[in-house]
């Protein structure tokens, strides 16, 4: 049985009446990350909030996780990503975010390039 067009119901998409409105930023919680193209534009980043660590990209939020390392593994494999795909990105993140996600990964008995590694192979990535 094949699909055609006409057996699919249409949809009628419509925009709000009037944009959402901007978070506040003592809404959004403790930057600690961004990822942002050539012409500064935000395309991802990380906030501390409630002790949970919000990945952020493409305007939306991606996830929440305890892990420091996590999120900061799957933004550098964002950047990479993006970075292969010959688009200029620069990613910056803060010492406090660094130091969590560095000692996570030593608590588990690895460095972080490992503990990246690692989330690569789950992923079924290449990444950098």
């Amino acid at each position: 049985m094949t699909l055609r067009d006409r057996d699919l119901p249409h949809l009628k998409l419509t925009m709000p009446k009037r944009p959402a409105k901007p978070i506040p930023a003592d809404k959004l919680g403790e930057p600690h990350a961004q990822l942002r193209d050539k012409a500064g534009k935000l395309l991802g980043g990380i906030v501390f909030k409630d002790n949970e660590w919000v990945l952020g990209l493409d305007g939306k939020i991606a996830g929440t996780s305890h892990s420091a390392a996590h999120v900061l593994a799957i933004l550098k494999r964002a950047a990479a990503l993006l970075r292969s795909e010959g688009r200029e990105v620069d990613l910056v993140f803060s010492a406090t975010l660094r130091a969590a996600a560095h000692q996570e990964a030593a608590d588990q008995g690895m460095g972080f390039e490992a503990f990246q590694a690692r989330l690569e192979r789950s992923m079924g990535g290449t990444g950098d």
